[in-house]
């Protein structure tokens, strides 16, 4: 029998979820608490860890003595896993792109609707019973006809694109690893551009890249000058992505029209935030992909890759670099 660890502490639910998608030859092996002196006890024992948004720390893969595989269970790796640690161990990672491009793309189109209808303002608003039926018709837009800005164009923003169509949006979108084929450009309604046109010319600029040294704050203080003066700015990626005082600044000022934030520099996001003051900007905690249907179609993927890896086959979507 191989333990599986399950790094991140959630609900009974959530594990029955996983538990659903644990072939025979396993145990699934979870947290009562959220606390790294139980999780240190616990992966001392496995074999394999599924990581998720809690960090996979160096302090913690020490104490994983049995430890051969990590599996991520989506694709934002980069910044929730030790790396360095594992490579000193020679322990192999995985990530999970299944699952994860339909509720993100999804949760994207929901921020933009929210943010340029000002959504969770009315509701708050109607539930206190003040009933702005013309009030905000100067603020509130409609997707149609803007031009929508992707920075990053991997199978997130391209699924985010293919649901945007049927809104009548063009897009723009800058990706150095990333160039289209003309066929799936014209499908998809985007064209290839600089990071400099994309902030220019959009009417929301929205994020898809992975947090790296490289892309930290790369919508910083300058980059936000550069967008088009009423636009908005969606994140699903990583909140590390973007200046956030730089960004409430710009909100507040009324240079920007709003902002969709799923994701924060620091989460979770601190009671009381500047950006939670603020009535042109929605927020949700980290949940784009956090969809009962996703988890369970990552957990059927996850599980079909450790017993592929058991089996001695090569692992799908193992982290070469």
């Amino acid at each position: 029998m191989a333990n599986v660890l399950y790094l991140s502490h959630a609900t009974r639910e959530v594990y029955d979820i996983i538990r659903a998608a644990v072939p025979a030859g396993f145990e699934l092996v979870t947290l009562e608490t959220n606390d790294d002196a139980e999780r240190k006890r616990r992966i001392a024992d496995c074999e394999v860890v599924i990581a998720a948004s809690y960090p996979l720390r160096r302090d913690v893969i020490d104490a994983a003595v049995r430890l051969r595989l990590v599996h991520h269970q989506g694709v934002g790796y980069q910044d929730t896993l030790d790396l360095a640690a594992l490579r000193a161990r020679g322990i192999p990672v995985a990530f999970t792109p299944e699952g994860t491009t339909t509720g993100v793309a999804e949760h994207t189109v929901l921020l933009m609707l929210a943010v340029v209808k000002l959504l969770p303002f009315a509701d708050s608003e109607l539930r206190a019973g003040r009933f702005h039926i013309n009030a905000l018709r100067p603020a509130s837009r409609e997707l149609a006809g803007m031009t929508i800005g992707y920075v990053g164009m991997g199978r997130i923003a391209r699924a985010t694109a293919e649901r945007l169509r049927a809104f009548e949006t063009t897009g723009v979108y800058h990706d150095p690893a990333v160039r289209l084929g003309a066929d799936e450009e014209a499908a998809l309604g985007v064209r290839a551009a600089e990071l400099d046109e994309v902030l220019r010319t959009a009417d929301i600029v929205t994020l898809h890249v992975p947090l790296t040294p490289a892309t930290r704050n790369l919508i910083d203080r300058a980059a936000l000058a550069r967008m088009k003066p009423g636009a908005y700015l969606v994140n699903t990626a990583r909140g590390g992505l973007v200046d956030e005082a730089a960004l409430v600044e710009v909100l507040a000022g009324g240079r920007l029209a709003g902002a969709g934030l799923d994701v924060f520099e620091t989460e979770p996001l601190p009671a009381g935030h500047p950006l939670a003051g603020l009535r042109n900007v929605v927020l949700t905690p980290h949940i784009s992909a956090g969809t009962r249907d996703a988890l369970a179609r990552k957990m059927r993927a996850i599980f079909a890759n450790i017993e592929r890896f058991h089996r001695g086959e090569p692992l799908r979507n193992e982290v070469r670099q």
